[in-house]
């Protein structure tokens, strides 16, 4: 991963997670996200959600191919960004399987120092493919 790539991922707040619904078609859903050990490591927090397990979940445990978006937006579109993981995810039973994700979530997302995500499932994504564009080209 570049160096600009990693700025980007350290300093964006959030991104879409893409899924395969069992249609076969996207499933897209902003997520908060930290890069812990080279994987990306997604919270099922304590946010009010429908259903018992969450449609993103399900689809991970029936194909595991997954990607997150993150962008970066501005009026000066010298500012420009985006980047794509794709990969492979798995869904850890409880929160407290991958320590170092939960210390780096909550030292992220202050939100997630209230919150018990031991117990809680979550999301490990380890990208195989980084693809990514800027408008600017130097570092």
């Amino acid at each position: 991963m570049e160096a600009w790539q990693q700025r980007l991922l350290e300093d964006e707040r959030s991104g879409v997670l893409g899924t395969i619904a069992r249609s076969g078609l996207p499933q897209l859903v902003p997520v908060c996200f930290a890069l812990v050990e080279g994987a990306i490591a997604i919270a099922i927090d304590e946010k009010p959600k429908q259903g018992v397990t969450l449609a993103r979940v399900r689809n991970i445990e029936r194909d595991p191919r997954a990607t997150l978006l993150v962008d970066h937006y501005e009026e000066r579109w010298e500012q420009l960004a985006w980047l794509r993981l794709e990969g492979d995810a798995d869904v850890l039973g409880r929160g407290d399987e991958w320590p170092d994700a939960l210390d780096a979530l909550r030292r992220r997302y202050p939100r997630y120092r209230e919150m018990a995500l031991e117990s809680l499932p979550l999301i490990r994504l380890r990208p195989a493919r980084v693809v990514g564009w800027r408008w600017q080209d130097s570092d």
